[in-house]
């Protein structure tokens, strides 16, 4: 049985689904399709802390499903813009993770982690499935990948 780490990038699938879609993903149907006949090692949602109750249940849901949820507060800068993205720990997580694992399942479609997917594929020897919104997804991070899933209608709640 192959083994499998899995990273989410919350908030990147939340926008492009719902960009895409005008709905949610699933993580129920994700998990289902990037785990089955595998074993899972490791499996972080990565997301922003807002601190509202419809955020909590929702992150208890993705504990209930299997996922680790790691949390970073969302900042608000005084010119009005915002930051909060996960991407370094994401990045950090899966060089420490992968070589524990044969598969590498990333869920985001930013560009940003073309480098680290290389370098997992390339230098680590894994297969690294990318998923992500087809549309909304860099082509530098479809070209890295091993395998790239799109997200479509069959992964987004009904």
């Amino acid at each position: 049985m192959k083994k499998v780490v899995l990273f989410v990038d919350v908030q990147n699938v939340y926008y492009t689904a719902r960009q895409i879609f005008g709905r949610n993903f699933d993580y129920n149907k994700f998990w289902l399709k990037a785990t089955a006949g595998r074993e899972v090692i490791k499996a972080v949602a990565y997301a922003i802390e807002r601190g509202d109750q419809k955020q909590h249940e929702f992150q208890n849901i993705l504990r209930a499903i299997g996922f680790e949820v790691k949390l970073k507060p969302f900042i608000q800068r005084s010119d009005g813009s915002a930051k909060g993205d996960w991407d370094v720990g994401i990045t950090i997580d899966a060089m420490e993770y992968a070589d524990s694992a044969d598969v590498v399942v990333l869920v985001s479609g930013d560009g940003d982690f073309d480098l680290l997917v290389n370098k997992l594929r390339i230098e680590r020897g894994k297969r690294v499935e990318v998923y992500g919104v087809s549309e909304l997804t860099s082509t530098s991070l479809i070209k890295a990948a091993s395998e790239f899933m799109p997200i479509d209608k069959d992964l987004i709640l009904n």
